[in-house]
């Protein structure tokens, strides 16, 4: 049985080992680069040096820019996201302009200028998007204000949301290696009639990276990142393997990191508890199986190790471990058909997703150990169909099947004597299934004006025996009896979408929508006995509840010249039902909490430009505002995100690969809070007090094959905390990645 460690105890043995071994092979890669740039004239690079990839296609092979002179970015009318209609999960073939929903990319470029270890740095500031992390190896995107169960997060078009996905902030969307990340797809508002239940407030697709046909020319290449961050003396490793023979083409690799205690702004010191490992490995294989058909094999692991919440220190200790994703797919799609469709793809997956950990209040002679395990099976079907020029229709239908087992065993304190086995998290027998069916019709109604319409029929199943208070006799001087109570409900609905886009003229559209959003209540709203929430709370069984369903109302502008572009999005979202915690009473330990259907609304402003100044001087920015109310208890919602925004200068060579990056992160103190809160320990006295940081980023090409990114994050030492978050914002940090191609 092992044994919680406390702050400041050496690693052990085998991670000092592996860390040892990182720290000499990271010098020794980035000395030698250094030798072998300063033999070595840096050459810009040209058409003729390797593969050109075009803008419209996101998918790379080669990670290190190849067009030194792309000051501006893609452009975003025709920038669809990646080479296909249903390629990396899309279901859309609307560019970003054009699109009726605000839709943002995080391409394969400026995730290599971010550098991120993991996935908390490479989606945050993103315009709109707040990433919260309770413990340091953790990040919940929250969208539209919206997060966890309400954010449907995709991989590949894959469901990563699952029957356990926890009510408010969750880790799971940090269980994704950002190296094996093409990019990043951040749809906001309510995207059910395309995605199903969950796409509530918005949907983040995470795309992995393939590599396309004849993108190695010169046989198999070999990149290898390693990145070092002061503030938390953290190491990254991650080595990509990829070749393109024949009809197929290969994309694999395998990460490593190990983080410490982090160093926080101002005088606050090193935060215990903060240190971390994780490790991946991934292989992704795309095969053309004829000349308008490929066939796809992807396999994804990624394991973290010893990763503590922070905040519940030291009155109590949970530790997560093991926190793993496993996820195998195989997808079949094709275009150009010539049938009744255009374009399919068939999918059929697998993930695992097992959550471990370590639970001890040092005021008890006892600890806990416990686990979910929850397997899910999916399958799914896109097809799209040209109707005319000014015509088309995309439709499928998805299913998937979770199985969740869980257990919790209770162990004596000192002689790890096993005592009990308390009522799991959640139920040892449950199951849940989700089918669904859709169609969407783009339609162009005029030069000037397009629109689309779509609808979906969703139906939700779940089973469990969770264990629920019962008063068996009526009588209130005794107790409730705790009873397992078998649960079998099904929900079902049918949502509606419409757009549409008009251009005012050729620089300049005007896009309006109304959205519809429904999520049935998963396992976690249902039946969890989760003490996982807050400080010394615990969520309880609510198996009455009642699907939350919202409407959603969106205008926005669009502006794209040759020097300056610009988006601008209100909108307005009724919550009917929401499902929201309420207090429950207390068991003596933990504060106890319910759900309960309460109805809510949401608006908000977002806004997102850039003006380009020369040929090498750009000057960029992006807003965002939300409200949101509790209609019911008339309060505000609980860690609805502060105003908050970013603004930054860039300038570029035009010579060769190389760039100056200085921008400012800015928060504004968010003090609307509820009672839940009022009495979160991750949320200060009064609410979260505002921030501004300074960062500099400069990224150039050491040699045709080495590149090297240099960060000062947080130069002025700021200490700041991301609102609802457990663990504060790095101090002054000198972050180097260095990346060799072979």
């Amino acid at each position: 049985m092992t044994v919680i460690q406390k702050p400041g105890q050496v690693l052990n043995r085998g991670k000092l080992a592996i860390r040892a071994v990182v720290i000499v092979v990271a010098v020794f890669a980035f000395v030698s680069g250094l030798a072998v740039a300063q033999e070595e004239e840096p050459v810009s690079e040209s058409p003729s040096d390797g593969p050109v990839i075009p803008e419209v296609v996101v998918e790379g092979v080669i990670p290190f820019a190849d067009s030194p002179d792309l000051i501006w970015e893609t452009d975003s009318r025709r920038y669809q996201g990646n080479g296909g209609l249903f390629d990396g999960g899309r279901r859309t073939n609307l560019s970003l302009f054009e699109s009726p929903s605000l839709r943002s990319i995080i391409d394969l470029r400026e995730l290599t200028e971010r550098a991120p270890i993991d996935m908390f740095q490479a989606l945050e500031r993103e315009v709109g998007v707040l990433v919260q992390r309770t413990q340091r190896g953790a990040a919940a995107p929250f969208v539209r204000g919206l997060t966890g169960q309400q954010v449907l997060i995709l991989v590949d078009g894959i469901r990563m949301n699952n029957a356990t996905f926890r009510l408010g902030p969750n880790q799971y969307f940090n269980t994704i290696d950002p190296g094996m990340v093409d990019h990043i797809e951040v749809i906001r508002g309510p995207q059910t009639v395309l995605y199903g239940s969950d796409a509530f407030g918005g949907v983040i697709n995470v795309v992995t990276r393939r590599t396309a046909e004849g993108g190695t020319p010169d046989g198999p290449l070999k990149t290898w990142y390693n990145r070092y961050s002061s503030a938390d003396n953290g190491f990254y490793s991650r080595m990509n393997w990829q070749h393109y023979t024949g009809d197929t083409g290969i994309f694999a690799g395998a990460g490593y990191a190990n983080v410490n205690s982090l160093d926080r702004g101002g005088d606050l010191g090193r935060q215990p508890w903060t240190d971390f490992a994780q490790y991946s490995g991934d292989i992704r294989i795309d095969r053309k199986i004829a000349e308008n058909q490929m066939i796809t094999y992807s396999f994804q692991q990624f394991v973290q190790e010893d990763v503590a919440r922070s905040d519940r220190f030291p009155n109590r200790l949970t530790v997560f471990d093991p926190q793993q994703r496993t996820m195998a797919y195989v997808r079949l799609q094709g275009a150009k058909m010539g049938t009744f469709f255009d374009t399919y793809s068939l999918t059929f997956s697998y993930q695992r997703q097992r959550e471990g950990s370590t639970d001890r209040r040092f005021s008890k002679n006892y600890y806990d150990v416990m686990e979910t395990d929850n397997q899910s099976l999916g399958m799914t079907l896109v097809m799209n169909t040209k109707l005319s020029e000014k015509d088309q229709l995309v439709y499928g239908a998805d299913l998937y099947y979770d199985d969740v087992d869980a257990f919790r065993d209770r162990y004596e304190v000192g002689t790890n004597s096993y005592l009990s086995s308390p009522t799991p998290k959640y139920p040892d027998d449950g199951l849940y299934r989700q089918t669904g069916a859709f169609v969407q019709w783009d339609h162009e109604i005029n030069d000037r004006l397009s629109s689309t319409a779509g609808v979906r029929y969703t139906r939700v199943g779940a089973k469990a025996t969770p264990v629920i208070d019962v008063d068996d006799d009526n009588d209130p001087n005794t107790d409730p009896v705790p009873t397992n109570v078998y649960i079998d409900p099904t929900f079902g609905d049918w949502t509606a979408s419409a757009g549409l886009t008009y251009e005012l003229d050729e620089d300049t559209v005007l896009v309006g929508s109304f959205s519809e959003g429904f999520r049935a209540p998963n396992l976690d709203d249902l039946a969890a006995t989760n003490d996982n929430v807050q400080q010394a709370a615990a969520d309880t069984p609510s198996v009455d509840l009642q699907p939350e369903r919202n409407q959603s109302f969106e205008i926005g502008l669009r502006k794209e010249t040759d020097t300056i572009r610009w988006q601008a999005s209100y909108f307005w979202m009724d919550i009917d039902d929401m499902i929201l915690r309420t207090p429950a009473g207390d068991d003596g330990d933990s504060i106890l909490f319910s759900r309960s259907n309460r109805d809510a609304n949401i608006n908000g402003f977002e806004f997102a430009g850039e003006k380009r100044i020369d040929d090498h001087w750009t000057m960029y920015g992006n807003f965002a505002y939300y409200l949101g109310v509790d209609r019911e208890l008339d309060e505000p919602l609980s860690r609805i995100p502060p105003t908050q925004g970013v603004l930054g200068l860039r300038w570029r060579s035009t010579e060769k690969y190389e760039y100056l990056d200085f921008y400012t992160w800015m928060a504004k103190r968010q003090d609307r809070l509820n009672f839940q809160d009022i009495s979160d320990q991750r949320i200060p006295d009064g609410g979260t007090p505002g921030y501004a940081t300074f960062n500099l980023r400069y990224g150039t090409m050491l040699s045709e094959t080495r590149h090297l990114t240099i960060e000062l994050e947080n130069i002025l030492d700021k200490d700041y905390r991301v609102h609802g978050s457990g663990v504060d914002g790095a101090g002054f940090s000198l972050n180097v990645q260095y990346a060799v191609e072979f």
